[in-house]
Formats: structure tokens, C-alpha cells, sequence
């Protein structure tokens, strides 16, 4: 008999939904543009901002109106299914992620559509987003497959999924248009199985006791 693959638990994984996911530094609540649209437009407004949106398939925007009116239709989306994240101190919106191409008979799901204002970049508070976002993914709506994709020229994006703890897949050729331009799309994942290992590298991370007084990692996230 040829191969045709190992038997795996068929059980299909749950949906997302619209909830709350706690972390130390950030949570993650489901978008709402009437709560979060002032806080996020401050924080990614302006021509100093316009390279947040390089890779995005919209934006940047002008004027606000035109801004609230795609927010609205991020939360009105199903599948993406947008989440803002807060800053704890602030309770603030600092930046956006979602959940897309979700497959639950398949057991697998994408994290993508992410926007981090400056002051989420490089922030414990950024990688904690994306911890809680796979931890919900794996521990609570049993996906056996977590996606990551970017635009292939997109070398920040690249350089985060592996820190992250995907593993690089190849490169769709042609993959997309965007904005009018060819868009060659990076395909990254990570598996139910490594999930127990990058958890604990997640949360070895996110420790306080690694960072130093003046917050300085004393171990990167690769080392976990």
C-alpha cells in the first residue's frame, strides 16, 4: 500500500472567539472601534508612521474618517477575527492582531494582519501578545498547525517568526498583489508538537526575573 500519512485525532478544533486573553504587560480584547479607534489612531497616524503599512494590503490613511470606517470593518470581520492589544498600564490600545484563515477541521490557523504602534515595538508587551495569541491557539482550541506569512521581502517579519519559534516553510512565488505590486509570500509554522518547548522558551522570556533593573534581557528568546 503506498503511504498516505499517519492517523492524527480528526476531532476538529474549535473557533476563536471574541474574548479576552490576559497577559502581564498587554491583553488582548476583540476589537471594538467605538473603545479603541482614538488610541490607535493616535498611535499610528502621521507621515513618520506611513512605513507601519508598508506590507499591509491597506492604508496609510489621511483622515481619520476614513481610518474609523476600515476599523469597523476589522471588527466587523469574522475570519479575520481582530484583536486590539492593550497596554496593562495604560489601558490603552497600542496595536492590533489577528486570527485568519481559520480551519478547524484541519486544526490549523494563521496569526497575521499585525499592526504594532511605536510604542508596542520591542516591548516585552509585544512578544507577550504573540505568546498569549499561540497559547489560546494550541491550549484552549486544540490547532495542530499555527501559521505565520509575510511578505517575502518583508525581512523584520521574517526575522520575528523565527525568534518567535517558526520554523521557515519556502517561498509562494507570485503569491498575491498588493497595493499594485507582486507580492512572493514567506511561509512560516509551528506545530502542536513544539508547542510545549516554545512555551516554556515564551514564558522563560517573559519572566521578570530576566530582565535586568533598567529592563535589559538577560537571555533572548532564542536561548529559552
Amino acid at each position: 500500500m503506498p503511504p498516505i500519512g499517519s492517523i492524527v485525532d480528526a476531532t476538529p478544533a474549535k473557533h476563536p472567539e471574541r474574548t479576552t486573553l490576559s497577559g502581564r504587560y498587554v491583553s488582548l480584547l476583540p476589537l471594538d472601534a467605538a473603545v479603541h479607534a482614538d488610541a490607535l489612531w493616535e498611535g499610528i497616524k502621521g507621515n513618520e508612521n506611513d512605513s507601519l503599512w508598508l506590507y499591509l494590503f491597506e492604508g496609510p490613511f489621511e483622515k481619520r474618517a476614513d481610518f474609523d470606517r476600515y476599523l469597523q470593518g476589522l471588527a466587523d470581520s469574522e475570519d479575520p477575527l481582530y484583536f486590539s492589544v492593550v497596554d496593562n498600564s495604560s489601558q490603552l490600545a497600542v496595536g492590533r492582531a489577528s486570527y485568519l484563515r481559520i480551519e478547524p477541521k484541519h486544526r490549523c490557523i494563521e496569526v497575521g494582519s499585525i499592526l504594532y504602534s511605536p510604542a508596542l515595538q520591542r516591548t516585552r508587551g509585544a512578544t507577550e501578545a504573540m505568546y498569549l495569541m499561540a497559547r489560546y491557539a494550541f491550549d484552549d482550541l486544540g490547532y495542530r498547525r499555527y501559521e505565520w506569512k509575510c511578505n517575502a521581502l518583508n525581512e523584520p517579519s521574517r526575522r520575528a517568526a523565527l525568534r518567535l519559534g517558526f520554523t521557515f516553510e519556502g517561498i509562494f512565488r507570485q503569491h498575491m498583489i498588493a497595493k499594485g505590486r507582486n507580492r512572493d509570500t514567506a511561509w512560516f509554522s509551528m506545530l502542536d508538537s513544539e508547542w510545549p518547548r516554545r512555551k516554556q522558551a515564551f514564558e522563560n522570556w517573559l519572566d521578570p526575573a530576566n530582565f535586568s533593573a533598567d529592563g535589559i534581557q538577560k537571555q533572548p528568546l532564542s536561548a529559552g
